[in-house]
């Protein structure tokens, strides 16, 4: 039996688990100090930015919720099920619906009121914990990047990499998460990732010529 489906259920499961003892810590207060320090050293900066850096950051936030990232969702699924079939168009479709599900429930679940340092640059009206657009960032980049064809996985994973952290940095200087909603939502999101390359197959079985090289 191949070891790696096991390995991504394990580090999936363990990703899962450590977003839930996050929001207990975050409830408990623990994570306070270094969200207030983080939140300082970058929410409250925006009022000394140009505002062209202002709608820079909107519209990397933009791109990552709501209505134009289920667009790009789409658009995504469109490219993998032309890298590696369909099985993999549902994978990242899945894991997509899946993980923002999982992220609003735990929201409901933790309760958690929004930052209040600066007046929000995005309008939101649901809890902070865990980020629904850093579930969003980390579960459809991160497993575009899984599957994409060998010649542009290098470039993929830069473009997860990117999108990853643009994505966290624009929503705490917004006004609208802490660093620990971010991280949380990160590792939701690399959870999911991680259930969708499963159930994709871990891109481990051998792949028709015609794909390879596509």
């Amino acid at each position: 039996m191949n070891s790696l489906p096991n390995r991504l259920l394990i580090a999936a499961a363990g990703l899962i688990t450590a977003v839930i003892l996050l929001g207990f810590a975050v409830g408990a207060g623990w994570t306070q100090a270094v969200d207030w320090q983080v939140s300082h050293s970058l929410a409250l900066r925006v009022g000394e930015s140009s505002p062209t850096f202002i709608a820079f950051m909107q519209a990397a936030s933009w791109i990552g919720g709501g209505v134009p990232r289920w667009i790009v969702v789409i658009l995504l699924c469109a490219l993998v099920w032309h890298w590696c079939g369909p099985r993999c168009a549902v994978a990242l479709g899945g894991a997509s619906l899946l993980s923002n599900l999982a992220s609003s429930l735990l929201k409901l679940g933790f309760g958690r009121a929004r930052p209040d340092l600066i007046d929000h640059l995005d309008h939101q009206t649901s809890f902070s914990y865990p980020s629904g657009h850093a579930t969003s960032a980390a579960v459809v980049y991160l497993l575009l990047a899984w599957l994409a064809p060998l010649r542009w996985r290098r470039a993929a994973w830069s473009l997860a990499g990117a999108m990853i952290v643009l994505n966290g940095f624009s929503r705490i200087m917004l006004g609208v998460h802490w660093a620990s909603d971010i991280w949380g939502g990160t590792m939701l999101g690399a959870a999911f990732a991680l259930l969708g390359a499963w159930w994709a197959g871990a891109r481990d079985r051998p792949q028709p010529a015609a794909l390879r090289e596509s």
